[in-house]
């Protein structure tokens, strides 16, 4: 039997798997806290020894996913907001980034300090179609030469200037990474060298800036951020099922949504998105969670007249305890009742938002209604018992009530060994074990 161990450190927990490559199957699994305030190896080499144990193997190969520390975070400077700008901030939605500034036009003093007050680990430099506009983006590579920019940047626009540019930024010692254009054409968005330059990036310089381990070891065992990953799950899932997918994550801190459709030759005619359709794709909505973010899910349910009759009160203390207590763990059946209906309303608004397409910039928002498989995840899902999770996720699926192109018929289930993320790190080395282990325990077979 040949096994490979696959984990994430997460900011909370660092959860574990032992995959059988050649079955695609899960042979044990196993969590422990994520030691960030001493040094993350100490809580993977516990999560990993405890999911190892008695299974008699040494030098298991392990491959590594990590949003401890913040996870990854980028700004996108583009050249004009509903253009470029938007189509490198979706791309660094898929590349699994927090995108926490997006500023677009010629820097001037004014942007510089507010890029730099966002405090990014990598910042994605675009602007302008192959042949069309270099004045913008000659401009801003510039500027951020002169500011002697110490963030590695990753350079993706139009490019009959990039070597140049490439040449300019790097002689003022900017550390700089080239990407294909993200847009090439108006309406095409070419996402997947930016995409790889972002994670090689992320791998080179962030994982090691953090400062999360005292040696080199945990930089070199990380394969990816853990969005990143579990997109990359999502995407051999889907392909494996041949046919639209969607993933809703709840976690304490934010909810994410994946979606990954079937491209509509409709689209490239007349009416398409000018920043192109990014068929595989991630949102990400701070203000949605289980517990820092509780809040913030009673003002948005508020907001989309989710709530019944006398329901905000009582929800909205149980949220503010939540979010003065992260670690606060649910005990009673009321308590319990209370997480479910957060995390129903966090899913519940997170997919409105993503069909919307507000958060991904998509005019025309994203149509779910061929969606066949939602897979539901997050902690709160996890560890619910089968009925409750369920019901949570039908709550989901049966929220027709906003007009938006949500699923029609799909049928849901919950990651509850934690697959996707191992799916998405063994999908480049084992593409095989990968699907079959996604198949296998997402229930496609």
């Amino acid at each position: 039997m040949s096994l490979a161990v696959c984990a994430d450190v997460g900011s909370t927990y660092t959860k574990v798997t032992v995959v059988d490559l050649d079955a695609g199957a899960l042979v044990a699994g196993a969590s422990a806290p994520t030691t960030v305030g001493t040094d993350v190896l100490h809580g993977l080499d516990a999560a990993v020894a405890a999911a190892t144990a008695g299974l008699g193997v040494r030098d298991v190969p392990c491959y590594v996913c990590s949003s401890a520390g913040g996870g990854l975070r980028l700004a996108v400077v583009g050249y004009e907001p509903l253009v470029t700008a938007q189509a490198g901030r979706r791309v660094g939605l898929s590349a699994g980034a927090n995108v926490v500034h997006v500023a677009a036009g010629r820097l001037g003093a004014p942007e510089l300090a507010a890029l730099r007050a966002a405090r990014p680990d990598v910042v994605l430099l675009v602007g302008g179609t192959d042949g069309g506009d270099a004045e913008t983006l000659t401009h801003n590579a510039t500027r951020l030469a002169k500011a002697r920019w110490r963030v590695p940047t990753v350079l993706a626009g139009n490019t009959d200037v990039r070597d140049d540019l490439h040449a300019l930024l790097a002689a003022a010692g900017v550390p700089v990474t080239v990407a294909d254009n993200v847009l090439p054409r108006i309406g095409v968005l070419a996402a997947a060298s930016a995409r790889s330059a972002i994670r090689e990036v992320f791998l080179r310089h962030v994982i090691g800036g953090k400062r999360l381990s005292r040696g080199s070891r945990f930089a070199r065992l990380v394969r990816a951020a853990t969005p990143d990953a579990v997109l990359t799950g999502v995407e051999v899932l889907a392909d494996a099922l041949g046919g639209d997918l969607a993933v809703v994550d709840v976690g304490g801190a934010t909810t994410d949504v994946y979606s990954v459709l079937t491209p509509d030759e409709r689209a490239t005619g007349a009416g398409r998105e000018v920043a192109g359709t990014l068929w595989r794709a991630r949102t990400v909505e701070g203000d949605l969670g289980m517990r820092w973010s509780a809040p913030g899910v009673v003002r948005a349910a508020v907001e989309e007249r989710l709530l019944g009759p006398g329901e905000q009160d009582g929800l909205a203390a149980a949220a503010a305890v939540r979010a003065a207590d992260p670690g606060f763990l649910a005990d009673g059946a009321a308590e319990r009742a209370a997480d479910r209906r957060i995390a129903a309303l966090a899913a519940t608004v997170a997919l409105r938002r993503h069909a919307r397409g507000a958060a991904t910039g998509e005019r025309a928002g994203r149509d779910l209604r061929d969606v066949r498989l939602m897979v539901g995840s997050g902690g709160v899902l996890r560890h619910a018992a089968a009925a409750d999770a369920e019901g949570v996720l039908a709550a989901v699926l049966g929220d027709h009530a906003g007009g938006w192109p949500l699923p029609r018929a799909a049928r849901s289930v919950v990651d509850v060994d934690y697959v996707l993320a191992a799916g998405g790190l063994l999908a480049g080395d084992h593409p095989r074990a990968a699907q079959a282990l996604l198949r296998r325990h997402l229930g496609t077979d």
